[in-house]
C-alpha cells in the first residue's frame, strides 16, 4: 500500500521537481496553465504544431525564472506523438504530469451537413490524440511512481451547442476516456482527471465572443454573467496535477460560470 503523504505534502500545490508536458500550449488555457506550472516549480515541456508560437512562451516563462522546452509536435500523429515524448525524456528524464488540451473544430453548423474528414480530423486530435499521449506518458510515470493526467474537455462534452455537434460528441467521449483510464490507471498510481470549462475567452472561442451580438447570446448562458480568462483555469489544473488532489481520479471538474447548472435567462 503506498505511504501516506505528510499532511503538508498533502495540502501542497507546489511542483517542485516535476516534469510537465502540456499540449496545445502555445496560447490561450495551454499558455496559462503552462505558466502556472512553471510558477508551481515544474519543469514545463510545451507542445503544440507551431514552433516559433512555442518559442515565445518559453521565453517568457524563462524570463521569470521558470523552466521550459519547446517541442513543435502533431498530437494527430502516433510518430510525432512518441518524438514528443521522447525528446521530453530525453531532456528531462521523464513525465509525471500531462495535459491534454490540444483540440480542433472544423466543422460549425448542423452536425448532419458534417463531412467524414472532419469527424476524423476532430477525433484524430480531440480523442484519440489525448489516448496516444497519454499512452506515451505512461510507461515514464508508472516508473517514476505514478503520476497526474489532466484531460481538458468542455461544457459542450456534457451539454448540446448549436452548430458545434461534432466537437460535443468528441467531448462526450474525453470524459468517458478520463473515467476508463482513471479506473485502469489507479492501480499505478496515476490519476486521470477532467477539466470541464465553459466559455473562456480564447482564440479559439473567438466566434462566441467577439461579435457584440454573438457576446450578449453567450453571456444569457452563463449565469455568472461573463466569459472566463484562460488565466482563471490554471489554479484548478495546477491543484489535479499537484499532491492536493492525491486521492482524486476518474473526475470531472467543471468551471463554467454556472452554465451547466443555470437557466437562460435568470
Amino acid at each position: 500500500m503506498p505511504d501516506r503523504p505528510a499532511p503538508s505534502d498533502a495540502h501542497s500545490l507546489r511542483l517542485d521537481g516535476k516534469i510537465a508536458l502540456v499540449t496545445g500550449a502555445s496560447r490561450g488555457i495551454g499558455r496559462a496553465i503552462a505558466e502556472a506550472f512553471a510558477a508551481a516549480g515544474a519543469s514545463v515541456a510545451l507542445a503544440s504544431r507551431t514552433q516559433a508560437d512555442l518559442d515565445a512562451v518559453a521565453e517568457a516563462i524563462r524570463a521569470e525564472g521558470g523552466e521550459a522546452l519547446a517541442v513543435a509536435a502533431h498530437t494527430g500523429s502516433d510518430e510525432g506523438v512518441a518524438a514528443l515524448v521522447d525528446r521530453v525524456t530525453s531532456e528531462y528524464g521523464g513525465v509525471d504530469v500531462l495535459v491534454n488540451n490540444a483540440a480542433t473544430n472544423p466543422h460549425y453548423g448542423p452536425i448532419l451537413t458534417s463531412e467524414m474528414s472532419q469527424w476524423d480530423k476532430t477525433y484524430d486530435v480531440n480523442v484519440k490524440g489525448y489516448f496516444r499521449t497519454i499512452r506515451a506518458c505512461v510507461p515514464s510515470m508508472t516508473e517514476r511512481g505514478g503520476g497526474s493526467v489532466i484531460n481538458m474537455s468542455s461544457v459542450a462534452g456534457e451539454r448540446a451547442l448549436p452548430g458545434m455537434g461534432v466537437y460535443c460528441v468528441s467531448k462526450a467521449a474525453v470524459l468517458m476516456l478520463t473515467e476508463v483510464l482513471g479506473a485502469e490507471l489507479a492501480r499505478d498510481q496515476i490519476r486521470v482527471n477532467a477539466v470541464v470549462p465553459g466559455f473562456v475567452k480564447t482564440q479559439f472561442s473567438s466566434v462566441l465572443w467577439e461579435d457584440e451580438r454573438a457576446a450578449q447570446q453567450t453571456l444569457q448562458l452563463v449565469p455568472l454573467r461573463r466569459i472566463a480568462d484562460a488565466e482563471e483555469i490554471a489554479p484548478l489544473a495546477l491543484y489535479l496535477a499537484s499532491d492536493a488532489s492525491r486521492f482524486v481520479t476518474g473526475s470531472r471538474f467543471r468551471i463554467d460560470g454556472g452554465q451547466l447548472v443555470g437557466t437562460p435567462g435568470m
